[in-house]
């Protein structure tokens, strides 16, 4: 049992890679197809997209929390957490890319990709010279809004493929506002950890 949070953390980073294929082949963005799917193929590979998207998004609540249930918490299910994540974001941004380049959508995605490889950068650079970042509070919910923001484009994405009426109209301009949203917040987070970052850098060792 105490293996399962570390599970669902792996499980999360498959479910991103099935994610980002099927956007990519319902795009056509695929060397295996000549152009992009039509007909119920690129349907299904929307629907499935987003379920897998879904799936992925609720591990990533559960494993934390069975990790703390369970009293499993472990080194690398800290290490792969936060990487699971990022890579479940990059894995819906790109595979939106892939999918129908919408410019309303292009720019937001492209701030959160940016600040998310920034970032880890940044926490690599200071990781090599002994100084930890703590995670501030804006940045706890930055991941949820992102999560909920990309699901709504996703759904957006796939609206067809559900079979949901008309086209999406007020639902896709409400998705499009939360991710603008979830693209400000997460600029505003990279900002506020280059600054901790900064001033940890150019604070004084003791010695």
């Amino acid at each position: 049992m105490k293996a399962l949070p570390n599970l669902l953390t792996a499980s999360r980073l498959l479910l991103s890679l099935v994610l980002f294929l099927a956007l990519a082949a319902a795009g056509g963005a695929t060397p295996w197809f000549a152009g992009p799917i039509s007909g119920p193929t690129s349907l299904a590979l929307e629907r499935w997209a987003f379920v897998a998207f879904v799936v992925a998004a609720i591990t990533d609540f559960f494993d934390g929390w069975l990790a703390r249930r369970l009293a499993a918490t472990s080194l690398l299910g800290a290490i792969l957490d936060p990487i699971a994540d990022k890579i479940l974001v990059a894995a819906a941004a790109l595979g939106l890319m892939a999918l129908a380049p919408d410019p309303s959508i292009v720019i937001p995605l492209g701030f959160i990709l940016f600040r998310e490889f920034a970032v880890s950068a940044l926490r690599e650079v200071c990781a090599g010279r002994g100084v930890k970042l703590p995670v501030t509070l804006l940045a706890k919910w930055k991941t949820t809004l992102q999560l909920l923001a990309l699901g709504a484009e996703l759904l957006t994405a796939a609206w067809a493929a559900f079979g949901l009426p008309d086209d999406p109209g007020a639902f896709a301009i409400a998705a499009h506002a939360l991710l603008w949203i979830a693209a400000t917040v997460t600029l505003v987070t990279g900002v506020q950890y280059a600054l901790q970052a900064a001033r940890a850098l150019r604070a004084p060792t003791g010695g």
